[in-house]
């Protein structure tokens, strides 16, 4: 169990607006990362070191993004103003997470421009949404088309910031043995208003930048 991505819902100028500013403040180039036709978004990915990326996702106009959850969290997320979405852990059998749960994983995927279809499974996106400072997990059908596969930098996230109580969080990632913190730091404050991730830092060759 590890950190595998954080998201960022887009902001009023849109995907595209988002996704450049993010750019120009990390310095790492987006890549499109195509669409999530099961919850209704669409994505544009940073891919970093240490198997990390940073997505960017915006809701569509689509049927989808009234019924999934995911969908609902993007578009409440960037109706709110846009900004941090939460935080994603990768696990190599989603069936423990299940069972420890007692909830169940849905499937999801996506298309890349250049044909390249990636599939995983993801479990609690409603606990995200009822507690924002708790993660969602995931786990990848093929890793070998991860979206930091191929990272062309060095660029790498250092520091979650977040408004909660790190016990809750221990107790919904589990046992404590289990969870690899891959080098990031976390720092927990006590929430004013919503708990939630509020902010991440990255490591630049240009020095540390908090978004």
């Amino acid at each position: 169990m590890r950190v595998d991505h954080v998201s960022y819902a887009a902001e009023a100028g849109g995907l595209k607006a988002t996704a450049a500013r993010l750019s120009e403040l990390i310095g790492v180039a987006p890549v499109d990362g195509g669409v999530h036709p099961r919850f209704g978004t669409r994505n544009v990915i940073f891919p970093l070191a240490k198997d990390h990326y940073l997505e960017v996702v915006e809701v569509l106009d689509h049927p989808a993004s009234d019924k999934a959850p995911f969908g609902q969290a993007v578009r409440a997320a960037s109706e709110a103003g846009g900004g941090w979405l939460g935080w994603v852990v990768a696990v190599d059998d989603i069936a423990k997470v299940e069972q420890r749960l007692g909830r169940e994983s849905v499937p999801g995927n996506r298309h890349r421009p250049d044909g390249t279809e990636l599939k995983w499974r993801q479990l609690g996106i409603k606990g995200l949404m009822a507690d924002p400072q708790v993660p969602y997990f995931i786990e990848w059908d093929d890793m070998t088309v991860h979206p930091s596969a191929g990272a062309d930098t060095s660029v790498s996230i250092d520091n979650l910031q977040i408004a909660g109580d790190p016990k809750r969080v221990r107790e919904w990632l589990g046992p404590e043995d289990t969870f690899d913190k891959g080098g990031i730091d976390f720092t927990f404050v006590a929430p004013h208003g919503t708990p939630g991730l509020l902010s991440v830092t990255f490591d630049t060759p240009r020095g540390k930048v908090t978004i």
